[in-house]
């Protein structure tokens, strides 16, 4: 990698921790529009999963003591089923089709949610959290943003930042881990990937510190604001 490629990889990258530090997911989003300019798809989706364990971890350890394990489980067990299937339906159907459904879904959603906030706070079971796991998880694996549908779920319910956060951060983490493994088995982690990855981890940490910085100063509207525009820019994203 020469010397600006790698200047605009670390850039990227603290970008990426800066966005992911206020709003708590899209640093795919975020990086790789950059990246895949500069290296291969396989070394940009391997490092990008890499680089969302180490944020999504960090986003876990600054809320620690707000979590509440018995409120995630069913994300996460429904994302432990529905991530492998995601992958694994990538040999057997129209990845284009599915982005652009996705995507304007994302589209619409969010640009309403903008217009006119509507929020459903009605109490729902296990089954039915379970259920958007498995969703988050399978479309995560069929387009490779694993938190959209969670990120999304919580805005709709109209949960405070913290709350929001403490939902949909271990859950990506957990996405992430799965699509880490898989990734592994596949051959995708390479000695240069490696070395790539730890040039940015202390870029990515400084970008995490100050994306949480700014995420102290927002109040509950504001947040959902911010998450919102990272949802159009996910549909148009996925469109483009």
């Amino acid at each position: 990698m020469t010397t600006t490629a790698l200047a605009l990889f670390l850039l990227s990258t603290f970008v990426g921790g800066v966005t992911t530090g206020l709003a708590g997911f899209a640093l795919g989003l975020v990086v790789s529009g950059v990246w895949l300019h500069i290296m291969t798809p396989v070394e940009s989706a391997t490092l990008i999963v890499g680089y969302s364990l180490v944020s999504q971890g960090y986003g876990i350890w600054q809320l620690r003591h707000a979590l509440d394990w018995r409120a995630v489980a069913p994300y996460v067990i429904g994302g432990l089923f529905g991530a492998p299937l995601g992958t694994a339906l990538l040999a057997y159907v129209t990845p284009a089709a599915m982005r652009i459904g996705i995507g304007v879904f994302l589209i619409l959603y969010s640009a309403y949610g903008l217009a006119r906030p509507v929020f459903w706070p009605g109490r729902v079971g296990a089954a039915t959290e379970a259920g958007i796991g498995f969703l988050n998880g399978l479309i995560g694996g069929l387009t490779g943003l694993v938190g959209v549908v969670i990120a999304a779920w919580c805005h709709a319910r109209g949960f405070a930042k913290d709350v929001q956060r403490c939902i949909f951060q271990p859950v990506t983490f957990a996405a992430g881990a799965i699509s880490m493994a898989s990734l592994a088995v596949a051959g995708a982690v390479t000695i240069d990937t490696v070395k790539l990855y730890c040039l940015g981890v202390p870029v990515l940490l400084v970008g995490l510190w100050s994306g949480f910085r700014l995420y102290g100063r927002l109040d509950d509207a504001a947040f959902r604001k911010v998450i919102l525009a990272l949802l159009f820019l996910s549909g148009l994203a996925l469109l483009v």
